[in-house]
């Protein structure tokens, strides 16, 4: 069973396009809000129906209920108003994770926690220090999210098909992203052979920014953030094994330990089964340790 705790806007869409990828025969959404899962449970449900797809998806405010869950979602807590920052969300939101990873450990001691919280590294660290886990068991949904903004930036630029891009982002989820052009190609091709070096520039800064541009518009970021956790969840249930950009805990790698931050990783049925160091050039190695300065400060003030 897929088990997401938070049943708003994020995580009801993450039930939806979990089911729609037929990832399990149940989905539980859980959430203290009384009505709210059983609510978007049933919208939900009346969806499938259509679609013919027999999923089922419960909504709940018993935390008992995810008992025995293979996979637990954290979307809980306090969302990104318009000219916040993802850090100015750390002191409410961790309490509020680690009261949420408390009862996992409960009723889910064998499932993996990926964690959607902003702000999402500091708040992985939390959950997989609450927890006592193994690291390959919790791991935060931040870079598939900001690398889906890179690639359709590059869509934009380039004007060749979506499904031909593939694009990498790393490093901190927040203002010390790092999109990377050098490790972006379209058909196999290197992006930096197709676009200018300024264009790339141009395209990272737009990536980092998005969000926030989002979030003025409509308030919230909901079908990307929802679709990246499905997609996510998909090379678990099907040992897919993807490199998949997630936030993990270092022991070593990229010279850090100590720290979860976004790097690419090889997702299956074990979680992280291995994180791929990336040669980084100077500026590179520059930004990724930047934003780890970042995380550690963050976590150290809670």
């Amino acid at each position: 069973m897929i088990t997401i705790i938070g049943a708003g806007k994020v995580g009801g869409d993450a039930a939806m396009f979990c089911a729609l990828r037929r990832l399990d025969s149940e989905i539980l959404l859980l959430d203290i809000v009384e009505g709210l899962p059983q609510g978007e449970a049933m919208d939900i449900n009346h969806m499938l129906a259509e679609q013919g797809i027999d999923t089922e998806v419960r909504g709940s405010n018993d935390y008992s209920d995810m008992e025995g869950s293979d996979i637990v979602v954290v979307v809980a807590g306090a969302g990104r108003k318009p000219g916040m920052t993802r850090m100015d969300l750390l002191k409410i939101n961790a309490g509020i994770v680690k009261g949420v990873v408390e009862k996992v450990k409960e009723h889910a001691k064998d499932s993996m926690i990926i964690p959607v919280t902003n702000p999402l590294d500091p708040i992985t660290y939390i959950a997989y220090k609450t927890s006592g886990f193994e690291k390959n068991r919790v791991f935060g949904m931040g870079g598939m999210l900001d690398l889906s903004r890179f690639r359709q930036f590059i869509h934009e630029a380039t004007g060749y098909s979506r499904d031909s891009i593939r694009a990498l982002v790393m490093g901190e989820h927040g203002e010390n992203m790092l999109p990377l052009p050098r490790f972006s190609t379209v058909s196999g091709i290197p992006l930096l052979s197709l676009i200018s070096a300024e264009k790339a520039a141009e395209l990272v800064r737009d990536t980092k920014k998005v969000a926030a541009k989002v979030i003025e518009l409509k308030g919230a970021t909901v079908h990307a953030p929802g679709n990246s956790i499905s997609a996510m969840v998909e090379s678990i249930v099907r040992d897919k094994k993807q490199v998949i950009p997630v936030s993990a805990y270092l022991e070593g790698e990229y010279g850090h330990s100590g720290v979860t931050i976004g790097v690419p990783a090889v997702i299956g049925r074990k979680g992280v089964e291995k994180i791929v160091e990336l040669d980084l050039d100077g500026a590179e190695k520059e930004a990724f340790d930047k934003g780890v300065a970042s995380v550690r400060d963050a976590v150290s003030g809670v």
